[in-house]
């Protein structure tokens, strides 16, 4: 092996192992501190916050910053720098440690030592980790109260990061024409495009932030959906809008306003969207039908391998057509966990599991520790004290301009209301994490969206250490605290399951569910030769498996018209444990389109 391949192979171990080095104290960190039950820092603030540490001792130890000055300048003069950082070059040596963003994978620098020379897309790190922290949030919302509450969560996610974006990208822009008139920043540098940029990436809340904060403090499980099913909906929304944006500032349109160009973003945007769920619906379509139509049930080990690829595939195949690859994948963990996962035998349920929780963990890990470690190795942040404040009080205004007019208009069908303290702590959660700094990190090739990543690491850290050390002693304030044990992750509230509520709204989607998906999907439900036509005889009996047993169809026969969770549980295949992931085995009781306007108890104010 030439010097120059074992320098580089010396150099990428290095940066590996200090990655590794950095989770394990993370996780024995944090694990000493739940011990002594200290709650003020979760497993993400503790990544960034060793990360930031990391970064900081790479820089100052490892680097002349005299002999860097003199070659790179304030900006490295290479071709490509000033494109999108799809690769950036970690040159570790004892006289030099630099980043450059080189424009296309192999592009060299003239004067970059290759014997020393480790290469770090962060996009790969996103595509490794990013997937299965997304896809473990949607498998394990909890069914039932998803449902219960659904209306409410996406009027939340959809209609409330409409209203975040639009809020952060208005006050920021403001700022910016504030900085242009203090000469703290040229006319034009900031364009409305950029802070409405911004204000997308920006009004993504992140679901991993948001349930390392919720999953040591004992809240009201209906809070808990609320704000988890919101950060993980949203995201898609952040994503999709983020994609629309940019695409209308590649139609160059300067700073005039084209609606010829504005209606084919909102295209893109609709058309991303629906794209992104159907192909994440068609993934699931897949893995179902194959786990229901063969005994890969008799191989746990299979099993899981087979639902855990076909599940990122949903992923690489969306990102391979050109649509979002996060909005797929979080479709396709919904409907996974609705459909897929009552196919899977005890064992591989559990183990199915069990895999994303550990790939959603140590993403979470290295993710946030990567945000931290580029604090200082980054060369080329771009601090600007107006535009980061404008950001800072944006985030706060438009929290509160999402929550608390929606929550009134969603009170108006809710039995169950909204309420005050509720809203307030809402606000309060509305955390940022990976998904934002995968937005903000995708194009530095102005100074405009410098600063954009700049400002996003800042207000990352903010939310994460000082919003997620205040959370406990604000629950506690606001009374939300629920005094008795209950379910740290939404999958653990089957006992909590009502089973003498009966589902009185039968609604059209609720019908189509229950007598053509589940049964086409799943062992559960009537047989297709009921439902199906005379004429589709032949296709409903290759579907039917061996779901045609007496003491399965009789419930049907007897009450088709009602659907509740015991009727749900007893059509469950015998080769399955009835505890085993009886969280995704619940029925999904409708009512007032999601609402929540089922018979409850009464949130206290």
């Amino acid at each position: 092996m030439s010097n120059a391949a074992r320098g580089r192979q010396d150099s990428a171990a290095l940066f590996v192992l200090s990655a590794v080095c950095l989770a394990l104290i993370t996780i024995i960190s944090v694990w000493k501190l739940k011990k002594f039950k200290y709650r003020l820092i979760n497993e993400a603030g503790g990544a960034m916050f060793y990360g930031v540490f990391l970064g900081l001792a790479i820089r100052y130890l490892w680097m002349d910053r005299e002999e860097h000055s003199e070659n790179m300048g304030s900006i490295c003069s290479c071709h490509g720098l000033n494109d999108t950082p799809h690769v950036i070059m970690v040159s570790i040596s004892s006289h030099e440690h630099c980043y450059r963003l080189i424009e296309k994978k192999g592009q060299r620098c003239s004067h970059l030592p290759s014997p020393h020379t480790a290469m770090l897309d962060p996009q790969i790190l996103f595509d490794l980790f990013l997937p299965p922290i997304i896809f473990f949030g949607a498998y394990t919302l909890n069914q039932r109260r998803f449902v219960e509450n659904l209306g409410s969560i996406v009027t939340y996610a959809f209609l409330g990061t409409m209203i975040s974006s639009l809020c952060i990208g208005a006050l920021v822009y403001g700022f910016t024409r504030l900085m242009v008139l203090l000469r703290r920043a040229a006319d034009g540098e900031f364009s409305l495009t950029d802070c409405l940029l911004f204000g997308a990436i920006m009004s993504a809340t992140d679901p991993v932030s948001v349930l390392g904060l919720l999953s040591d403090l004992r809240v009201d499980s209906d809070l808990h959906t609320l704000l988890f099913g919101e950060s993980v909906l949203n995201d898609a929304v952040a994503i999709v809008l983020t994609h629309a944006i940019t695409s209308y500032d590649q139609m160059e349109t300067g700073n005039v306003f084209q609606t010829p160009a504005f209606f084919r973003s909102v295209g893109f945007f609709v058309g991303v969207l629906i794209g992104s769920f159907l192909l994440g619906f068609i993934f699931t379509v897949i893995t179902a039908l194959f786990t229901k139509l063969t005994r890969l049930h008799e191989s746990p080990l299979l099993e899981t391998s087979i639902f855990f690829l076909l599940s990122w595939s949903s992923f690489l195949s969306a990102e391979a057509c050109g649509l979002s690859g996060i909005v797929a994948v979080l479709f396709c963990g919904l409907s996974q966990a609705k459909y897929t996962n009552l196919n899977l035998s005890h064992e591989g349920s559990t183990r199915t599991k069990q895999l994303f929780e550990v790939l959603n963990f140590l993403g979470e890990i290295f993710i946030f520790g990567y945000m931290g470690y580029i604090w200082f190795t980054f060369r080329h942040h771009a601090f600007r004290a107006l535009f980061i404040s404008g950001a800072f009080l944006s985030i706060f205004i438009s929290r509160a301009c999402n929550i608390y007019p929606l929550s009134f208009l969603i009170n108006l069908g809710r039995t169950k209301k909204i309420s005050r303290n509720f809203q307030h702590f809402m606000v309060f959660a509305g955390l940022r994490g990976a998904v934002s700094f995968s937005l903000a990190v995708r194009d530095t090739s102005t100074e405009a969206r410098r600063t954009i990543l700049t400002t996003t690491l800042l207000l990352i850290g903010f939310t994460v250490w000082v919003l997620g050390a205040a959370a406990d002693p604000l629950l506690g304030h606001l009374n939300l605290r629920v005094e008795e044990e209950t379910d740290g992750n939404l999958q653990d509230v089957s006992s909590e399951v009502d089973t003498e509520r009966q589902d009185t709204s039968q609604s059209l989607w609720h019908r189509l569910d229950h007598r053509y998906l589940k049964p086409l999907l799943t062992h559960c439900g009537p047989p297709l030769t009921d439902s199906l036509p005379q004429w589709c005889g032949r296709f409903a009996g290759v579907f039917c498996g061996h779901q045609k047993q007496e003491d399965e169809e009789q419930p049907f026969e007897t009450e088709p018209e009602n659907f509740d969770i015991n009727l749900e549980k007893s059509d469950l295949p015998s080769t399955q444990s009835s505890d085993s992931g009886s969280e995704q085995r619940e029925d999904l009781l409708e009512g007032d389109l999601g609402l929540g306007t089922g018979a409850a108890h009464v949130i206290e104010e």
